[in-house]
């Protein structure tokens, strides 16, 4: 095999690992002044933001509530449509299928929502709530799709008899896990999790988190997690991406992003995650102040230098590029050098 083979090879391999593929994606929402007016003023709910996920992964999306993490996992599955950019998932464009093309690409890929409860019809029965994707699709015979709802109840750690019983007769963690059963029902490549954990108590929620990794493991399947607590994303994701007002400031790798974060932005989330901390460098802990500026109006320069500790002039005068460090992560911080060295860590107390 010729060198020119061998690399178009690699490539395709590389290529072929990457399920999910979500370039420049912007979602903007038109701000109305009134019943009739209009207003040429936006909401920048996403700002050009980039990513990748490996097949048989989990990609942590990170961030304080409005940082733009749910919004751009919905424009993901189209659930919101993107003012501009591309997402791919198995080399198909999803930002550019028509209606139908896109309620049958969404077999392979499935939404768990936050609340356990409003997500699922309190009129259905739940193993009606697991069975209805696979009679929307028209997936196998009535028989085959019964046997699937029976196989996904057991799986997700349900008795078989309560597939009769209706959503209010369960607990959260147990609706939870009907609602992954029903994101299962398709056999889905990719599951997008948001918030999934979040409103349940703590120890249910190591339960659900658990049953994820399992799950993945046992079904090749890949996440997109959304979450708000770093300390729940460790526990599940390979690799974690840091959104701030719209755009990621920092993406690395789990051991990377949680042992020695390098924005500051990062290094406050970590510093209110007690538990992300056990495997952290000793660094100086950051306690966010204020709220985000609005994402109607935003700051010039760096969008997380009006609550940062560590701005500086330059930091109001150019907002900063994401920018590729030693340790293979990306940055977007003016004070975080190509080494991957953060001079504030230096000099902080």
């Amino acid at each position: 095999m010729s060198a020119q083979s061998s690399l178009s090879a690699a490539a395709k391999v590389q290529s072929d690992d990457i399920l999910l593929e979500v370039e420049n994606l912007k979602v903007h929402f038109p701000l109305s002044t009134g019943l009739l007016a209009r207003s040429d003023r936006v909401v920048h709910a996403v700002d050009g933001v980039s990513f990748k996920v490996r097949r048989g992964t989990a990609f942590g999306l990170v961030g304080e509530s409005g940082s733009g993490k749910t919004t751009a996992a919905q424009a993901v599955a189209r659930l919101v449509e993107p003012t501009s950019g591309r997402v791919a998932l198995g080399g198909t464009e999803i930002t550019s299928l028509k209606p139908e093309a896109l309620r049958q690409a969404r077999r392979h890929m499935q939404f768990v929502f936050q609340d356990p409860f409003a997500s699922l019809n309190p009129r259905e029965r739940a193993g009606a709530i697991v069975r209805r994707p696979l009679d929307l699709m028209k997936i196998g015979t009535p028989a085959e799709r019964e046997a699937r709802v029976d196989w996904l109840i057991a799986t997700v750690g349900l008795r078989p008899e309560q597939k009769s019983l209706f959503p209010h007769q369960f607990s959260g963690g147990q609706r939870q896990r009907i609602g992954i059963a029903r994101a299962l029902a398709t056999s889905p490549e990719l599951v997008i999790f948001d918030e999934s954990v979040s409103a349940l108590d703590v120890a249910i929620q190591a339960q659900i988190l658990n049953l994820m990794a399992r799950l993945k493991d046992e079904l090749d399947l890949t996440y997109l997690f959304i979450s708000h607590d770093l300390g729940v994303v460790q526990h599940l994701c390979e690799e974690i991406a840091v959104m701030y007002l719209g755009r990621i400031v920092e993406q690395g790798t789990r051991e990377a992003i949680l042992s020695r974060p390098l924005h500051p932005y990062t290094v406050a989330l970590v510093s209110a995650a007690p538990s992300a901390l056990e495997d952290a460098e000793p660094v100086h802990r950051v306690r966010l102040q204020g709220e985000p500026p609005s994402p109607i109006d935003l700051p010039g320069g760096c969008r997380f230098r009006t609550r940062c500790p560590f701005a500086q002039e330059r930091c109001a005068e150019t907002e900063p590029e994401l920018q590729r460090v030693a340790d293979g992560r990306t940055i977007a911080c003016h004070r975080v050098d190509e080494a991957g060295r953060a001079d504030f860590m230096e000099t902080a107390s």
